[in-house]
């Protein structure tokens, strides 16, 4: 399908999107006028879960925020995105397609963390459908951007998949897409997410193949 395609990871484990910026900054570089580029990336995430409520919550590390305190750092967001995006862009003159995807919940839209072992969280979801939608707002502004829909894709694999009563139950596949520190998916989730990209990549062969 992508003849000629070569690879190169700069992703970090663990990292949050106070330090994607400057990573892209600095380890992306200008390609050929002759390169497409096809950038996958996930961004956001690490900030809402960090530090699973042990420390007090800040930008970038914000689990426990209400939503007030969260605000400046959801707007501090969308536009450290714009600027990420942007340095994408710069860095391919030939053209390039951004996929990235918004964040999952793996409390299965229930906002219950406490059910697992983390400290209970009221605002968690509210925060969180205010970062997918300051995401999805920014990418709005970018043509190259594509928002590969993995929030909704998880939902029913969290840590509810097994309760057949819950609105998002999978019944054609129960199964739990996440380590056991509701961060990370597990061998499972990672091929869903692997097979969640390819088809949004693949929805846009017709101008990858230009």
């Amino acid at each position: 399908m992508i003849p000629n395609l070569q690879a190169l990871n700069i992703s970090v484990s663990g990292s949050n999107s106070l330090q994607h910026l400057d990573h892209i900054r600095d380890r992306l570089s200008v390609q050929s006028d002759d390169v497409f580029g096809l950038v996958v990336m996930t961004t956001g995430g690490n900030d809402l879960i960090h530090w699973y409520g042990q420390r007090p919550p800040k930008e970038g590390a914000m689990y426990g925020a209400t939503l007030a305190q969260a605000r400046p750092w959801i707007d501090n967001y969308g536009q450290r995105l714009d600027s990420m995006f942007e340095s994408i862009e710069r860095c391919f003159p030939g053209g390039c397609l951004i996929f990235v995807a918004d964040i999952y919940d793996p409390s299965d839209g229930a906002g219950d963390p406490e059910a697992v072992w983390l400290p209970a969280w009221p605002d968690c979801l509210p925060i969180l459908e205010a970062y997918n939608g300051k995401l999805r707002e920014i990418a709005a502004k970018h043509p190259s951007v594509r928002v590969v829909p993995v929030h909704d894709a998880f939902l029913g694999h969290g840590i509810h998949c097994r309760k057949f009563w819950r609105p998002h139950f999978r019944s054609e596949d129960p199964c739990y897409w996440y380590l056991d520190n509701i961060e990370d998916p597990n061998d499972r989730g990672y091929d869903a997410l692997r097979r969640i990209f390819l088809n949004s990549i693949v929805a846009e062969h017709e101008l990858i193949a230009r």
